[in-house]
């Protein structure tokens, strides 16, 4: 997306544009996928404050450099902070807090999707009202590949969206949803072209900000009422995920991770 305005936070992790009445938030750390460290998750909320802020603002993107939306969780940065007897609940919390802050903005919110969004990128992109996915691009629940489940409301949006029985599925095995696969469920709302992916977001994006701004306000709060249901979720994948993380299996999954090998769990 080429920006017309930037705003006076751009980063090096997240870069901040504004088109017109658009806000286009973009995670900028390609060498792991985007993926998440506390500092990027401080500056989502910092950003996501201005988006609530400025009244000018009336959608907002969410998306990647291209090729890549999020990966998830950075892994080694978690079990280096696990390892470390960093406050792990404190951190989750503030993990936690960005898909439901989402959910909860009075504003509409379009995931761009460009190559993976994997784990809580998944669930990122879940709590966006819209999705566009590039025809490369994938979304996996993919949690249970290192021992841990889903705890940015994954198991929350699945149920809603695909029903238990499929979210069982997905979340059970890890599977890896394709773009076709991702329209066919119903979890996106286009799949283009993965060079017009980020106008035609914009173009969504743009369309929305053109709309009643109170209407679709209303409209989001009809669908998830006070999202209590997702604050119940999470607290609960928040109770498994801080038990998991302590576990040797989680050990052995992020290390066969990192070492392109299948994990051995012991089930310990």
């Amino acid at each position: 997306m080429n920006a017309t305005t930037s705003t006076e936070a751009d980063s090096s992790e997240l870069e901040e544009h504004d088109h017109g009445a658009v806000r286009v938030l973009r995670l900028n750390r390609p060498s792991t996928k985007n993926s998440l460290t506390l500092d990027v998750v401080e500056a989502l909320h910092a950003a996501l404050g201005r988006v609530e802020a400025d009244e000018r603002v009336r959608a907002l993107v969410l998306s990647g450099v291209p090729g890549a939306f999020c990966s998830g969780a950075d892994l080694r940065w978690l079990l280096e902070s696990v390892a470390a007897g960093s406050a792990v609940r404190d951190v989750m919390a503030r993990f936690q807090a960005l898909p439901l802050r989402i959910v909860e903005l009075e504003k509409p919110v379009i995931a761009c999707i460009t190559g993976p969004a994997v784990g809580f990128g998944a669930d990122l992109a879940l709590a966006c009202d819209l999705r566009v996915l590039a025809q490369s691009a994938y979304l996996q629940e993919k949690f249970v590949h290192v021992g841990l489940m889903p705890d940015g409301g994954g198991s929350y949006f699945l149920t809603r969206y695909v029903g238990s029985a499929r979210a069982l599925e997905l979340l059970l095995l890890g599977t890896r949803i394709d773009s076709a696969r991702a329209l066919t469920l119903g979890l996106v709302t286009q799949v283009m072209a993965d060079a017009e992916v980020e106008a035609g977001a914009l173009a969504l994006a743009s369309s929305l900000a053109a709309g009643p701004a109170l209407a679709l306000s209303r409209i989001k709060h009809a669908v998830h009422g006070t999202a209590a249901e997702l604050r119940a979720a999470l607290a609960r994948e928040a109770e498994g995920q801080l038990s998991l993380l302590q576990s040797e299996d989680v050990q052995e999954g992020v290390r066969a991770f990192m070492e392109q090998r299948a994990p051995v769990f012991t089930g310990k």
